[in-house]
Formats: structure tokens, C-alpha cells, sequence
């Protein structure tokens, strides 16, 4: 299936793998929609992505904000989530659990607030494609919080496979890729942790956005594969 015309929404589209969606979607010549909740962030992914790609400021954790949205939005053939806060990690006993109810704001209620507003604008043939990830399978000590949102997101997008069918609902589970999501880590040790982890990969390498946005292209345009965790972590899995 054909991205061109096309209208793609995504949701966390102004950085990171997000935004590299965008840019992979509009080179295909999909018609592109992003929204964040940092005005700043929109202003200067549009200033990098072809004219005509809208934007727009949106809080993913207020419901009222989602369903207006998708209110306006009209009719669109693809939705994809993507959108997060830097990531919270530390150890069980030290986790503040109002912050970490808050975490799941955006993570998870965030994506189920856009498939309730927004599958019913999709297209017949059309697609959703959340964001997961390695640690749903592998999780590292003090993960417990990032482990439980990418888990939640993997169960939502088997349920909803079966209940919005026949659209498709997909989700993609990336390794560790430099992406703004990483920020919360000095940079000195972030860097130490890339090069540290890249090593240990089958592929050597620690994922690009721009690597990773690939697998979103291909959920939006095969056909038949629903349900489906597509696992892209450089082997991180096998490690």
C-alpha cells in the first residue's frame, strides 16, 4: 500500500523517532500532521519538514485537548503514537508512585485517548502504531516503571486489534536509540552508555531514529499483519 496523499497523524512527531516518521512519511509523499505539547518543538520540526505538514500543540494527558483534536481533524488514513517524556528509571523502593502514575499520563492513557478519538476518523485500510519497547522483554534492574508502560502498550494493541478490526493495530518495540527521551542522562555517561551498548549488539550499533522510523513505514503500508509487536533493537533481545 502506497503512502502517497496519504494523510498520516503523529502523535510525538516533532522529535525522535517520531519526528524521523514524519520525515520517512512525507518522503513518500504521505500528507503529514504532528503534534506535541511543546510549541517550541512543533516550530522546529516544521522548519525541517516539506510545506504543507501541519502542526499542532496538543496535550496528550487531557482528555478534553485529545477529543477536540480529533474533533477537528477530519477524515486520515494512519495514526501513530510515538509520544513520551524522558524516561523515568531507579529502583522499586526509591520510585515515587504519584510521579509514577503521572508517567503513564502521556505513555499510556495518551494512546488510548487517541485510538478512542481518533479510530473513528481512519479510513477503511488504515492503520494505528504505538510504541513499546526491549524493555516489555528484557528489562533491566530499576525498570520496573518503563517495563509496565511498554507491557500495557503491547497487551492494548492486541485487544484492539481484535475490537477496531478491520483496522489494523500495530506496535513497534524499539532497542535503545538516541532519541531526546535520553536527555535526563548527563551527557558524558549517556554517551559512555551508547558506545558501552552498541558493542554488546549483534549489529554494533546503537539505533538512529532514523533507522527505527522504517519500521512504522512498513506497518502503514503492508496489509496484513495485525496485532503484532515488530521488535527492532539491533538484537538487543538475543544480548
Amino acid at each position: 500500500m502506497s503512502l502517497n496523499r496519504k494523510r498520516v497523524v503523529i502523535l510525538g512527531g516533532s522529535s525522535g523517532i517520531g519526528l524521523a516518521t514524519a520525515q520517512a512519511a512525507a518522503k513518500t509523499g504521505a500528507l503529514v500532521v504532528i503534534a506535541s505539547n511543546r510549541k517550541a518543538r512543533i516550530e522546529d520540526a516544521l522548519a525541517v519538514l516539506p510545506s504543507g505538514t501541519a502542526g499542532h500543540t496538543l496535550n496528550l494527558a487531557n482528555e478534553q485537548e485529545v477529543k477536540a483534536f480529533f474533533g477537528g481533524l477530519g477524515l486520515f488514513d494512519h495514526l501513530v503514537f510515538t509520544a513520551g517524556e524522558t524516561l523515568r528509571l531507579g529502583p522499586l523502593g526509591t520510585t515515587d508512585i504519584s510521579a509514577a502514575r503521572d508517567f503513564f499520563g502521556v505513555r499510556f492513557w495518551g494512546a488510548y485517548m487517541a485510538a478512542k478519538y481518533g479510530s473513528g476518523s481512519i479510513r477503511q485500510g488504515g492503520s494505528i502504531i504505538f510504541t513499546s519497547g526491549l524493555a516489555s522483554m528484557r528489562p533491566r534492574s530499576g525498570w520496573s516503571l518503563g517495563a509496565s508502560i511498554c507491557s500495557a502498550i503491547e497487551g492494548l494493541t492486541r485487544s484492539l486489534a481484535v475490537e477496531l478490526a478491520p483496522i489494523r493495530v500495530n506496535v513497534v518495540a524499539p532497542g535503545m536509540v538516541k532519541t531526546p527521551l535520553w536527555a535526563n542522562v548527563p551527557e558524558g555517561d549517556r554517551e559512555v552508555l551508547f558506545q558501552q551498548t552498541g558493542e554488546k549488539l549483534p549489529v554494533r550499533h546503537v539505533g538512529e531514529a532514523r533507522e527505527v522510523a522504517e519500521a512504522y513505514l512498513y506497518l502503514m503500508q503492508q496489509t496484513y499483519g495485525t496485532g503484532q509487536v515488530l521488535v527492532v533493537d539491533g538484537g538487543g533481545a538475543l544480548v
